[in-house]
This record gives structure tokens, sequence and C-alpha cells, in this order.
């Protein structure tokens, strides 16, 4: 009885110090299960996005984009396509933020389950190349907290989305705090920007932080 009591407890000690160990990892930088999990899902998206990088346009797109001299005229298009055959937790592009260490794969979606992968594309705001405001949604401390520090990005810090039919860079003009009722952040403006937005602050969903970038630069290579 002695032996098993000593064994019971030795368990509990050890049960103890796993579950300091994994808030204190948390708290730190990042929930490990759940982050394990992310990267998985990323390791798993990046060969279906790397698929997609490599097809080539259908016939007909092929045909329009043979008509369409103009590359601002190009990206509006492969982007409305991309967009009609984008698959709700599929990949879409790539997140690059080399200030933060960011670099993801962009998944269609942001419900509960999508964001578990990675970022995740507002589906009802365009992708890259389209007119308006592009919307992303990233994790700050589970699943692999994507978004963990973008509250240290600063204005005119660059953010690269690379889009299979182009690249897109944004320059950071300000960064936000607002309740999370508050969807005016993805209206389109005067501009295309793109918004990445997470929950705030860190450990709560109180209020949402928002990054606003406005498009510097953009290249297609949709076609080409």
């Amino acid at each position: 009885m002695r032996r098993a009591l000593r064994a019971f407890s030795t368990v509990l000690i050890v049960a103890g110090v796993l579950i300091l160990a994994d808030g204190a990892v948390t708290l730190l930088w990042e929930e490990p299960l759940s982050s394990l999990y992310a990267r998985i899902e990323q390791g798993k998206l990046e060969d279906r996005l790397v698929q997609l990088e490599r097809s080539d346009p259908s016939p007909v797109e092929r045909r329009v984009l043979a008509r369409l001299a103009d590359p601002e005229r190009r990206l509006r298009f492969a982007a409305r396509v991309a967009l009609r055959r984008a698959e709700r937790g599929g990949p879409v592009g790539r997140l690059h933020a080399g200030t933060i260490g960011l670099d993801e794969i962009i998944v269609q979606g942001t419900d509960g389950g999508t964001l578990r992968k990675g970022p995740g594309h507002y589906p009802d705001t365009p992708l890259p190349g389209a007119r308006g405001t592009v919307a992303i949604a990233g994790h700050r401390t589970t699943y692999g907290a994507p978004f963990r520090d973008v509250d240290d990005l600063e204005r005119g810090d660059p953010i690269e989305v690379r889009m299979p039919y182009g690249r897109f860079t944004y320059r950071v003009e300000r960064t936000s705090i607002v309740a999370p009722t508050a969807t005016w952040v993805t209206h389109r403006v005067a501009y295309d920007r793109l918004v990445l937005t997470a929950c705030h602050p860190l450990y709560s969903a109180a209020e949402r932080i928002v990054v606003f970038a406005r498009l510097e630069r953009s290249a297609p290579t949709f076609g080409s």
C-alpha cells in the first residue's frame, strides 16, 4: 500500500510539474500542444500550396489573360479566379513579415477549425490583387501563435503576401485596438490595403488588435 501511495504521489507531482511547465511556456511564448498541431497542418498545407503555385491556368483563363495587357487588370482577374476556387481550410498564399519573424501559409476562412491551421483569410474580403481591403486573422497564444508579435509592427514595416499569381508588398501605416464588433476595419477604403487582426491583449478576447498596411507594389506571376 505504501509503495502504491508513493507511486501515486510521484505521478501527481510529475503531472503538476508538467502543467506548470505548460503554463510557463504558454506565458513566455505559445501553447506547445496546439502549436505542434499547427506545425503539422502547416506542413500539409505547404504541399498543397506548392501544387497550386505550379498549376497552369485553364485554356479559358489563358485566353482572358492574353487579352489583358495591363498588369493590374491581370492581377484583378487572377484574384477573382483564386477566390472562386478557394476551399475552406485550404491554402491560398503565404504571409511574410520579417521584422517579427512571421512566415506562414494563409488558409481560407476564419472559423475556429480553420484558424488552428494558420492565419485565415476573411472570406468576405478580396484576395490580394483585387480592389479593396484584404483581411487576415490569426492566433496570438495557441496553434503556433502566428500573430503573437503583431503589436511589435511599426509604421513603415513591410508585410509581403505571396500568392500563386503574384507578389504583394504592403507597408504598415498604423495599429489600432478595437472592439470585437468593429467590422468597419475590413471595409473598403480609397486605396488597396491589408489588415491583420488578432485578439488583444494576450490571453484575452476582450478586444482586437488591428494592423493596417497600405499596398506599396505588386507584380503578377499568374499566367506568365
